[in-house]
């Protein structure tokens, strides 16, 4: 079954906890929930945990904790990612396995190879490397039918999300 994935672009912190939470109380998987935002050195705004499941290298130190964003120590993978280049970031689900290789090959434009190598056409994919790059937060859900893309559209946009797309995944994650 080839999977489909929808992603916006969330403005604030709270904003995407908020999307998140309620994409977990929609009954979308952890598993299928990514979100990418620059790691503010000095600050954790959102928990987050070592990531001992990536390649030596690809993810750095990190605090699990409660308080504000513990709802994305729900997503699977979070971690700590540097990308050369680019820049530190904090990534959780399927799109840390894709920039993983980035970060560890030192791949130029890694943000945006990574999220073409997960179906996003190049353009849309340069557009979000920039918003993620200027302090926003790309969240994205893949998704199995048109039931599931319409209800990710509706929870993006009752949370006021920009840049809301949907694309058909070229190489769907495993």
């Amino acid at each position: 079954m080839s999977k489909n994935a929808v992603y916006c672009i969330a403005q604030e912190h709270t904003q995407a906890e908020v999307i998140v939470n309620s994409l977990k109380d929609a009954g979308f998987s952890n598993n299928d929930i990514s979100v990418l935002f620059p790691d503010k050195t000095g600050t954790r705004d959102f928990a987050h945990e070592q990531n001992t499941k990536m390649p030596e290298g690809a993810a750095t130190g990190g605090v699990a904790g409660m308080g504000t964003g513990a709802v994305l120590g729900w997503l699977v993978g979070i971690g700590s990612l540097a990308i050369p280049g680019v820049g530190p970031f904090i990534a959780a689900g399927p799109i840390m396995a894709a920039l993983g290789g980035a970060a560890i090959g030192g791949a130029a434009g890694g943000i945006v190879g990574g999220l073409v190598g997960m179906g996003i056409p190049e353009l849309e994919a340069k557009q979000y490397d920039d918003k993620v790059r200027n302090g926003n937060i790309l969240i994205s859900v893949h998704t199995e039918s048109s039931d599931q893309i319409k209800v990710v559209k509706e929870i993006f946009e009752r949370a006021n999300a920009h840049d809301i797309k949907s694309t058909s995944e070229s190489h769907a994650p495993t």
